[in-house]
C-alpha cells in the first residue's frame, strides 16, 4: 500500500490551497491501496474546526475534511491549535491533536509527502 502525508498550512478560507490540498487528498483516498494522512499546522487548524457554516454554493472544509477521515487520518498541531485558542473538543469527529513528533513519524512511514 502506498502512502501519502499531506502538510497543511494555510487557513481554510482566503485562498485555495487548504482547498486544493482537500480535493486531492479525498481523490486519493477513494483510490485502491492508498492510505492518506493529513498533518494541519500554523492557520491551517482551523480547517477541522467543528460547525462551519459557509455561504450557499460556497465550499465547506469540514465536509472536505470528512471525506478524507473517511478512510484516513488527520492530526493537528497542538503548539498550532493553542495558539489559535482551538480545542480538543471544537473539532470534527475524528481529527485529533498531535505533536511534532507524530508529523516526524507520519513522515518518515510516507512515500510521499504534499505540503500545500
Amino acid at each position: 500500500m502506498k502512502s501519502t502525508l499531506f502538510v497543511l498550512n494555510d487557513a481554510p478560507y482566503g485562498n485555495e490551497r487548504a482547498y486544493n490540498a482537500l480535493r486531492l487528498a479525498a481523490t486519493l483516498a477513494g483510490k485502491e491501496g492508498q492510505k492518506v494522512r493529513m498533518f494541519l499546522m500554523a492557520d491551517a487548524v482551523t480547517c477541522a474546526k467543528n460547525g462551519q457554516k459557509v455561504p450557499d454554493g460556497y465550499y465547506n472544509v469540514q465536509l472536505m475534511l470528512g471525506k478524507v477521515l473517511r478512510k484516513g487520518e488527520i492530526g493537528l498541531c497542538g503548539t498550532c491549535m493553542d495558539a489559535r485558542g482551538l480545542r480538543d473538543d471544537e473539532l470534527v469527529e475524528g481529527a485529533r491533536r498531535g505533536t511534532l513528533a507524530q508529523l516526524a513519524d507520519w513522515t518518515a512511514e510516507a512515500d510521499n509527502v504534499l505540503v500545500f
